[in-house]
């Protein structure tokens, strides 16, 4: 073993072909993801089988699984490949207008109208060749851990608390009010407290599972119970059901007035003193120094102040 160790040395490419059959437990959908054919990722699991002595991948009812070396190794792939990364993109390398960087960004779906938008935008004319992944967050979704693997370089949200075990940023502040319907009798009359509490209620589902969202810690200190009547697992839906319903959806002002001036629907002021929504920008101190980061960065935030701007 130890002298085909020697012949057979692992490289970028087996390294990252590691971390995605380790994920996906697919070759087809490893050979889906890298555009390339099977055989040829059937081929690489083989070299990497014998390389690291370990089957990797075992077949089970339920379909391949990977064996507790894999799930070891894989931290320390994604590792080495993190320091690679570092070595490859120095000061001098990173160039936004010829760099093929993939940046990975996690987001709430929300974001995607009122501000990811105007990333993609910027990064189009300042960047042409880079690609951008995006990562909706979810409850069940570990976005620490993902930024201590690096499996995403930076990820956007309003944590009441944010963690501090990352670096941290402030992005943005945003008003929090009520939307509804255009023919909605609150729209006419305006929402009270009392009102708020009688009606029915449009919620998102929560995307972090260590604590509450800014809305409910502050409905929750004040003791305040709303009929939440219907729980959607994606935000952008919430305004197309308020559509010709007596729902209430809790909301940004800018989310708000995005869908606002799409659809028949009216902005009220929330009678709940909510606080302003604060999003913070987190990265992990292994993306802390890296040119491309730092640009990424730089850009998210700029657009951050566009916002506050409008």
């Amino acid at each position: 073993m130890s002298s085909r160790r020697s012949e057979d040395q692992l490289d970028t490419y087996l390294l990252r072909m590691l971390c995605l059959l380790v994920t996906e437990r697919s070759v087809s959908r490893t050979a889906l993801k890298l555009n390339q054919s099977q055989p040829a990722v059937s081929l690489a699991l083989k070299r990497l089988r014998q390389i690291l002595g370990d089957p990797l991948l075992v077949r089970e009812k339920s379909g391949m699984v990977p064996t507790e070396r894999a799930l070891t190794l894989l931290s320390h792939a994604k590792g080495a490949l993190a320091e690679i990364d570092r070595m490859t993109f120095s000061p001098e390398s990173f160039d936004p207008q010829t760099s093929r960087y993939e940046f990975r960004i996690g987001a709430p779906d929300y974001l995607a109208p009122i501000f990811m938008a105007g990333v993609v935008e910027r990064i189009r004319k300042e960047a042409p060749q880079v690609r951008l992944s995006l990562q909706s967050l979810g409850p069940s979704f570990d976005f620490e851990r993902s930024l201590a693997e690096g499996d995403l370089d930076v990820v956007i949200g309003n944590w009441p608390e944010p963690p501090h075990r990352m670096h941290l940023s402030m992005l943005l502040e945003d008003e929090v009010v009520c939307l509804v319907a255009a023919s909605h009798p609150l729209a006419r009359k305006g929402l009270s407290a009392e009102d708020y509490q009688r009606a029915a209620h449009i919620v998102p589902m929560p995307y972090s599972i260590s604590q509450r969202g800014v809305v409910d810690t502050m409905l929750a200190t004040h003791r305040i119970n709303r009929d939440e009547r219907v729980v959607v697992q994606s935000f952008t839906t919430a305004p197309y059901l308020l559509l010709n319903s007596d729902l209430v959806f809790t909301t940004t002002r800018h989310f708000a007035r995005f869908y606002a001036d799409l659809l028949p629907l009216a902005i009220l002021p929330s009678p709940i003193p909510f606080p302003d929504m604060r999003f913070y920008l987190l990265w992990h101190e292994r993306n802390h120094l890296t040119p491309a980061h730092r640009w990424i960065r730089r850009l998210l935030s700029e657009c951050g102040r566009q916002i506050k701007a409008g």
